[in-house]
């Protein structure tokens, strides 16, 4: 085997070239997309704000600097796109990939530059995706909560309803986090799909120090087998710890959102020790934060092999066509990540699976490329 043929390809003036074309364009499309979507966004918010009055300094840093991260990871992959076929397309009108392949430059080898940028671009995207995101998140939501009319009180789930033992349910309603009081609260014991008892208690407290749920005074029922009630009802004081947390009665894709990779993987395994019912909506969060960076490189080698060929119709056709396979992709990604919240499918298989149907279609476009 002649190891030459795989020897490392340099850095040369051609890779600076395509690399500096790459990056300066996304970044300029970026940049551009974000001045527009903070301007129209503002333009709808602004009388909440003002209602609520959220000054400014809260508003641009609090607010706006934490969104830029979160929509510029959103929106990766269009940008990618939309980059790579732009200015690749430009160069297929202009000749300079038939000057470039006629010069003795392989495609592979023309593809060289392009892996380089959409490294550094899906670098980019899992940096944000595993350190900056959920801490701009956290920041993000709490002043969306406070300062958002539609989204006051959005945190925690007005009814929330947890597995926190096996066969055993707390069901919580209407918890505020600022007294850390819930009006109600009870727990359902369950054997073979019945109740078998069940304790309720209003205006129950979380002490986050002790773990304990405590309330001036509770009731219990119990069933027997032929589901005879027997009632009693204490005036003394509740004070019972139970397997869930504040962190549990988030609505569960914010909070997934709000934690960083290795908070997440914790949550995980201690939700999978319990049991529990969401454990799919965590591992989507979990899987997504992987696949998209990974489909940056599928999304680069789909622009190059789409626009590197000399068509009729020019760059408008190209930039249509790339655009409506990206928005396909990015609607395929939706679609199997509300699959996989389900629980149905394996989570991990279908959070992946559009990076596995555009890899083929990425193959069969790259082979039918100009050579």
């Amino acid at each position: 085997m002649n190891l030459k043929k795989f020897r490392f390809p340099g850095f040369k003036k051609l890779d600076w070239y395509i690399t500096r074309k790459f990056l300066g364009t996304y970044f300029f499309a970026i940049a551009l997309i974000i001045v527009i979507v903070i301007v129209f966004d503002l333009v709808e918010k602004i009388g909440d704000f003002m209602e609520n009055h959220a000054s400014w300094n809260e508003i641009a840093f609090d607010y706006y600097l934490n969104f830029i991260p979160y929509f510029i990871n959103q929106f990766s992959g269009l940008f990618t796109f939309i980059a790579v076929i732009f200015f690749t397309s430009k160069l297929a009108i202009q000749t300079e990939i038939v000057a470039m392949l006629s010069g003795g430059v392989s495609f592979t080898r023309l593809m060289w530059p392009y892996f380089i940028s959409s490294t550094a671009i899906a670098a980019l995207s899992l940096a944000l995706n595993i350190w900056v995101i959920p801490v701009a998140n956290n920041s993000r939501i709490d002043f969306e909560i406070k300062y958002v009319n539609r989204l006051k009180n959005a945190k925690y789930e007005p009814h929330i309803y947890r597995e926190v033992y096996p066969g055993t349910f707390a069901y919580i309603r209407h918890y505020d986090s600022e007294n850390q009081t819930a009006s109600y609260l009870a727990l359902e014991k369950y054997e073979h799909s019945s109740i078998v008892s069940s304790l309720e208690a209003s205006d129950a407290s979380f002490n986050p120090d002790t773990r304990h749920w405590t309330a001036p005074r509770y009731l219990t029922r119990s069933f027997d087998s032929l589901g005879m009630e027997t009632f009693t009802k204490f005036e003394t004081k509740l004070d019972t710890m139970i397997n869930l947390t504040t962190a549990e009665l988030g609505r569960p894709m914010e909070l997934a959102k709000t934690m960083n990779l290795g908070q997440l993987n914790r949550f995980i395994a201690q939700q999978r020790a319990k049991g529990s019912d969401m454990l799919a909506i965590f591992e989507v969060e979990r899987q997504t934060r992987f696949s998209y960076p990974f489909g940056t490189f599928i999304l680069t080698l789909i622009g190059v092999s789409l626009s590197s060929r000399k068509i009729r119709g020019g760059m408008g056709l190209h930039i249509g066509i790339g655009i409506a396979l990206c928005f396909t992709y990015i609607m395929l990604g939706k679609f199997f990540e509300e699959m996989a919240m389900g629980g149905i499918i394996n989570p991990i298989l279908m959070v992946w699976m559009p990076n596995i149907i555009f890899t083929v279609t990425a193959v069969y476009l790259y082979s039918r490329a100009p050579k």
